[in-house]
């Protein structure tokens, strides 16, 4: 009876360990992610599409889960947005591009003041760019936004000010991807 137990009790475990993680496009995003001493929960996950090509599984991680966009943009806590490339269609130069064009929406045309920090964060993906690799946006309070490659910190962009334009490319009222905007969102 006792052995009987404790199977129960493992298979339950492994139950419950895979069920708090999420898989979207063949990509798996763990539930919770440690950062700095502290837990960052999954909030929501999805795809960003562009035409009919899946470019990238991307995941939020925030301290607390929240559906309200606004509260995300705003929050000066920590969080990460994690992007895993799923296709070979995308490089360094239309990545580029496509940062920029979601600085544009994120800020409504009204890039000029953040010129320089938009130039050191497009510089995060200047190296080429395959298919599995893993992006990760970091922002901590009084540090600022930092973007790592595989496991590699690029650099270090401070200001409270540039996060909200960052996050803005997927929470703002005009996002990159109104669809994967629901999804990170939970919803």
């Amino acid at each position: 009876m006792k052995k009987y137990f404790i199977t129960l009790l493992i298979s339950a475990a492994i139950c419950f360990s895979a069920s708090a993680q999420k898989t979207v496009n063949g990509v798996t995003l763990p539930a919770t992610i440690k950062k700095d001493n502290s837990d960052l929960l999954l909030n929501g996950a999805g795809i960003r599409k562009k035409v009919f090509f899946k470019l990238y599984v991307a995941g939020l991680y925030l301290k607390v889960k929240t559906t309200n966009p606004f509260e995300i943009i705003q929050s000066d806590k920590e969080m990460l947005m994690r992007l895993t490339i799923t296709s070979g269609m995308i490089s360094s130069s239309n990545m580029s591009e496509a940062i920029e064009e979601g600085f544009e929406k994120s800020l409504n045309g009204n890039t000029a003041p953040f010129k320089d920090k938009i130039a050191t964060f497009i510089s995060a993906f200047k190296e080429e760019i395959k298919e599995g690799d893993l992006f990760e946006i970091y922002y901590t309070p009084n540090v600022g936004i930092q973007p790592y490659k595989n496991g590699k910190l690029q650099t270090t962009i401070p200001g409270l000010d540039f996060k909200k334009a960052v996050f803005g490319i997927w929470f703002s009222s005009n996002p990159v991807d109104a669809d994967l905007k629901k999804a990170l969102l939970g919803l």
